[in-house]
């Protein structure tokens, strides 16, 4: 004769055979450390006793009835993690690509730009200006202006501009490339590109076209002479910033905005087509920069003035030795 078991009972007990059977295909229990130094197993009482009803729907032994192999959860492929801070650049956020986020953030490249428009516009105020040696500022400002925007291209965040950064990139480079000299024809270009760079700035899009006909090229972005212009006034900010505990406290944000700077440049001038790319010394020096001006970035947005300076002054040695080596 069958046995009637309760309709709760039966509920009650249908829920715990659940549990108790997925316990028994789940890896055990983690050994977790006690004060006295010993290691145990914390498991799960069970109850002091079952009533007959409860105790007749379980199984004697669960695994008489489950079918296949017992799942290798040991097996289960490793979930990545990002870079420590201040260690390498974190991997490529996509492939082929490479995690600009990792040197430097959205707002830096943002602000960098419309710190930028102000040189440049200057630059161009009039031509008796820009052929007495304006030309020259507008030459550092619209290359770094154009890295700005070849970075912003590549970069992984949510970075304003993106959909037109490569033809702003291109503009702006080939300006910067004309500017080396003050002629009536790179003023009149300079202006308009002033103009283009001021349309951007207040949230249109330019229809200007660079038109350029051969392959991208990292070099071809800003020239050195002007990245280094860029580097060596950076170089001294961070050095100002980091003098004393004071000027750090009052200016961490400028640290911040310089130190992702020196490092973009770091990774830049390490690009292939680059002079010097492949001479391994070269590339040592701009590594130990661009991680040392991570090492200031991270330091300063911990309010940790000690690693701030000691980083800043990591980043100047690099300089003076690459300087020492490559200069002249």
């Amino acid at each position: 004769m069958r046995r009637t078991i309760p309709a709760a009972v039966e509920r009650s007990a249908i829920a715990i055979l659940a549990i108790t059977t997925a316990a028994a295909w789940l890896p055990a229990a983690p050994a977790r450390p006690r004060t006295t130094g010993r290691v145990e197993r914390v498991r799960a009482k069970p109850p002091a006793a079952w009533d007959k009803a409860t105790e007749a729907v379980f199984f004697d032994d669960a695994f008489t009835t489950l079918e296949g192999p017992r799942p290798d959860f040991a097996a289960a492929p490793a979930v990545g993690r990002a870079a420590a801070p201040g260690g390498p650049p974190a991997p490529a956020a996509r492939a082929g690509g490479f995690r600009w986020s990792a040197l430097v953030s959205p707002d830096t490249l943002a602000d960098e730009i419309k710190d930028m428009k102000g040189r440049v516009a200057g630059a161009v105020a009039s031509a008796s200006d820009f052929k007495g040696g304006g030309y020259d500022e507008a030459r550092v400002g619209f290359g770094v202006v154009a890295l700005a925007f070849a970075v912003i291209a590549e970069h992984d965040g949510d970075v304003r501009w993106k959909r037109d950064a490569e033809r702003a990139r291109d503009l702006f480079a080939r300006v910067g490339s004309n500017c080396k000299v003050g002629t009536p024809q790179s003023f009149a270009e300079a202006k308009a590109r002033v103009d283009d760079l001021a349309t951007l700035l207040d949230g249109s899009s330019i229809e200007a076209s660079a038109d350029r006909d051969d392959d991208f090229k990292w070099s071809q972005v800003a020239g050195r002479p002007a990245l280094m212009s860029r580097l060596e006034a950076a170089d001294g900010a961070v050095s100002e910033v980091t003098a004393s505990k004071g000027e750090f406290t009052r200016q961490v944000e400028r640290l911040l905005h310089e130190a992702e700077i020196v490092a973009t440049i770091g990774e830049v001038i390490q690009r292939p087509d680059y002079e010097y790319h492949d001479d391994d010394t070269y590339r040592g020096h701009a590594s130990a920069m661009r991680d040392a001006a991570i090492q200031a970035r991270d330091a300063a947005s911990k309010g940790d003035y000690d690693a701030a300076r000691a980083a800043a002054a990591a980043v100047k040695k690099s300089c003076d030795a690459c300087h020492g080596d490559y200069r002249g």
